[in-house]
């Protein structure tokens, strides 16, 4: 397996998003499977940031710690990350006061690094171009050190800047310079392209939410932006001339959720998205969604709290918000997103969880679930069946009374139609009620009532798929058990613990809550080694499981500093435990 690492640092504004764009395109386009992130301060300007791209003849699925290449665009490049290149590694930069950094020499000559320097902004000027087009010089010389051939890189940058054509003309200037550098003789790594292209999509989670949420029907979209979930609505904004969907920037996370539940009521498929601190706005609407058993749903991109916390960072800290926010007790769903392809299909499955079970459904998913790009199989349309769960027939419509709407189930479940198509009427009620909405404060009925609803958590459970074993199902050397983005880390470590005659598996829940704990019991009893990882202090869903299957985790591996799990992480706690 070939699996390289590189890594573009510099203060923010100076094009690394573009260029990291660029070169993942590229590297696609040749057959490479890629995942890429960028980490970058809550600033509007400034600040020093960087992107990185692991890609590799095989399929991965998280990045790595140590990388093999970083391109240092400024002062800020060089010195934030130089720590995270390899012993040997190679050291591209432009900055021309380098010299006058003692520590920075110290630490190429402690790591035995290869340095190509250039003096990238001189050379831009000289062409025509400005300070922001170092990137592309510094870009030439990483394209000619992979040993790959100039066009497939010129294609890209001419179709990133296709709309600009003076800029376009100095750009193909400066990577061609940076590419034909003297500086790079004796410094090449060879990179041995894929014998075949693999049909994949290079794409990132909040645009296969968007997609996800487009095939399955929603007509409308509300929402007050919040990172990191704001992605949403720019995507769905900028594509709604071509889906016809209505989009809503609201005054507020309230205004929105209100919208939505509005929507939802009236038979418009529906929802908004936010972060932790906006969704703790929406919760009295959840609670809404509970007791007149409206379908909603919400999408929580999470960061580290509490309050602001860290905007730009990631976290799954909110599995215990998602879980038991709101008022009162009522049936939800909780699911949790792990990469591009749970997140197109799992949107499509929580508006059908939501409207046949007529509950409110939280997804969550991460900041680096939502950002992050990976190469996946191409989405497939119409491959989830819209359920809506409404009366539709017209005898049946016409056959309906009142009370037929919250009427007492076995399973909970009590008929829907959407206001005006039958005869029968009901209340929308938000206080407690009969089976026809009118309010009630009657001991004995409110008591059937709570009971009729809580009855669907039951139901759901059982309706729902159980979780996911990567791995043999037993006899793993060692275990683990989590959620959301973790998968991706471990799904890497398994691959590479292979080589070593290492056994790992991995029990996954995209369905978080309500738990399907029988799953949890089996994989306890088939290995005796099981640890929990999880990206949150408390270990949320450890202790979730812990309570519901009297079962213990042989260890804990949390991270709750705002950054993702990396496999090296993965496979570096496995050897230890």
């Amino acid at each position: 397996m070939q699996r390289i690492s590189l890594k573009m640092a510099g203060e923010s504004g100076m094009g690394l998003l573009s260029t990291g764009q660029i070169l993942s395109r590229a590297m696609k386009k040749l057959g490479f499977y890629i995942v890429s992130d960028r980490e970058y301060p809550s600033l509007i300007k400034g600040g020093y940031s960087c992107m990185q791209i692991d890609f590799s003849d095989e399929k991965i699925h998280s990045l790595s710690t140590g990388t093999d290449v970083i391109v240092a665009f400024d002062r800020h490049g060089l010195l934030e990350y130089i720590d995270t290149l390899k012993d040997g590694g190679i050291l591209i930069h432009g900055y021309e006061r380098h010299n006058l950094i003692p520590a920075l020499k110290e630490k190429i000559e402690k790591k035995n690094l290869k340095v190509i320097y250039l003096p990238a902004r001189e050379l831009a000027f000289a062409l025509g171009g400005d300070e922001l087009m170092v990137n592309m010089i510094l870009l030439g010389i990483l394209w000619k050190v992979l040993g790959l051939d100039y066009t497939d890189l010129e294609a890209q940058v001419s179709i990133q800047f296709a709309s600009k054509p003076k800029l376009l003309e100095i750009d193909l200037k400066c990577i061609k310079a940076g590419y034909e550098a003297k500086e790079t003789d004796g410094v090449s790594m060879a990179v041995k392209k894929p014998a075949q292209v693999p049909d994949t999509i290079l794409i990132d989670g909040t645009r296969s939410i968007c997609l996800g949420a487009i095939q399955a029907g929603v007509r409308c979209f509300f929402a007050y932006p919040m990172s990191p979930a704001s992605g949403i609505l720019t995507y769905l904004a900028a594509k709604s001339h071509e889906t016809g969907m209505v989009i809503k920037q609201a005054e507020d996370e309230i205004t929105a959720i209100q919208m939505t539940i509005g929507a939802m009521f009236m038979g418009t498929r529906s929802f908004t998205s936010t972060s932790g601190g906006g969704y703790d706005l929406m919760t009295e609407t959840i609670s809404l969604s509970g007791m007149t058993e409206t379908p909603l749903v919400v999408v929580i991109g999470q960061r580290p709290g509490p309050a602001t916390g860290l905007p730009t960072w990631t976290c799954q800290g909110d599995l215990n918000l998602a879980m038991h926010s709101s008022h009162g007790e009522f049936p939800r769903v909780v699911i949790g997103c792990s990469d591009p392809t749970s997140s197109y299909e799992l949107m499509q499955h929580a508006f059908n969880i939501a409207e046949k079970y007529q509950v409110p459904v939280i997804v969550l998913t991460e900041k680096v679930v939502l950002e992050s790009h990976l190469t996946v199989a191409p989405f497939q349309e119409n491959l989830i069946p819209i359920e809506r769960g409404l009366v539709t027939d017209p005898a049946e419509l016409n056959a309906l009374t009142n009370s037929d709407r919250f009427k007492i189930t076995p399973d909970g479940v009590s008929k829907r139609w959407l206001p005006g198509t039958s005869p029968a009427y009901y209340y929308g009620n938000s206080d407690e009620h009969l089976e026809s909405g009118v309010l009630t404060e009657e001991a004995d009925t409110v008591k059937a009532m709570v009971e009729k609803r809580m009855k669907k958590t039951e139901t759901i459970q059982q309706a729902l798929p159980d979780p996911q074993i990567y791995g043999d199902e037993k006899g793993a050397d060692i275990s683990f058990v989590g959620w959301g983005s973790t998968k991706n880390a471990v799904l890497d470590a398994i691959n590479s613990a292979k080589n070593e005659g290492v056994k790992i598996n991995y029990l996954h829940y995209d369905y978080v809550y309500p738990l399907k704990k029988d799953a949890a019991v089996r994989f306890f009893e088939n290995n005796n080694n099981v640890h929990l990882v999880e990206g949150n202090f408390e270990g949320q869903l450890g202790k979730l499981i812990e309570h519901a299957t009297e079962k213990k985790f042989k260890g804990k591996y949390l991270k709750y500093n705002g950054r993702p799990f990396f496999v090296d992480d993965i496979l570096q706690y496995a050897k230890n435990n």
